[in-house]
């Protein structure tokens, strides 16, 4: 019997080396290759100045005269998001929330269409703010850059070239985030690095070169690549 249980206590060891080991290797090969110390440059004007330089090559006036934008994220979440009045509506799986932003209270959730009153209504709604924080993130970041409790800073890349650091010190999911943006000779963002709660390593980069221009005019990405993951960005529509 101790012969036995031995046995399977090798066999439960061998399975455990043989699923953890490779995975530590993974990330350890990742972490030391992508992984980045977060920089710091200089605030003020020169950062706020290519701030707006980032702000025209977007267009941001036709995004800010943009009140609804329809979108779906990795085919999971989809939004319609009445910017506006500053309400959205979330879908995924069986759940729909309407979110009130200017009064958390008035959001209501629903499970295969019936509206649910009970405490899981709550954590529903909680986790429409998550997922709606993160993914609209993907769609509209650039012009978030002078939200309040945003801190700007020009940084000088290894190739010498002028990015944006911007760091969010309050709202949000995960508020103390950074992010540089490498931009383009227009100032039109191309990709950007991560220093954030959620990652593991810091200083991912992703893409944000795949644009397209809506019929209000407001440009918003269609696609994101994060090392060999791809972050999909479907069903775009606005008005104004």
């Amino acid at each position: 019997m101790a012969i036995k249980s031995k046995n399977i206590l090798k066999i439960v060891a061998g399975v455990i080396v043989f699923v953890t080991l490779p995975s530590l290797l993974f990330f350890g090969y990742f972490y030391f290759k992508y992984n980045e110390e977060l920089p710091t440059g200089i605030t003020g004007e020169k950062a706020d100045a290519l701030a707006y330089k980032m702000l025209d090559a977007l267009d941001y006036d036709s995004y800010k005269a943009t009140d609804y934008i329809e979108w779906t994220f990795k085919k999971r979440h989809h939004y319609e998001w009445d910017k506006a009045n500053n309400t959205c509506v979330v879908y995924w799986k069986q759940n729909k929330v309407v979110l009130d932003f200017n009064d958390q209270t008035q959001s209501k959730a629903y499970i295969h269409s019936f509206k649910n009153e009970s405490d899981l209504a709550q954590e529903i709604i909680q986790e429409a703010i998550k997922n709606f924080n993160n993914d609209s993130f993907w769609l509209v970041a650039p012009y978030k850059i002078f939200d309040a409790g945003v801190i700007r800073q020009i940084i000088k890349t290894k190739n010498n070239k002028e990015a944006l650091l911007v760091t969010y010190t309050a709202h949000g999911t995960t508020p103390g985030d950074s992010y540089l943006w490498l931009l383009d000779e227009t100032g039109k963002p191309t990709a950007f690095k991560m220093w954030t709660s959620l990652l593991p390593i810091d200083g991912l980069e992703a893409s944000w070169n795949d644009w397209t221009t809506t019929k209000t005019g407001a440009q918003l990405p269609t696609f994101h690549k994060l090392l060999f993951l791809g972050l999909e960005i479907d069903d775009i529509k606005t008005t104004k």
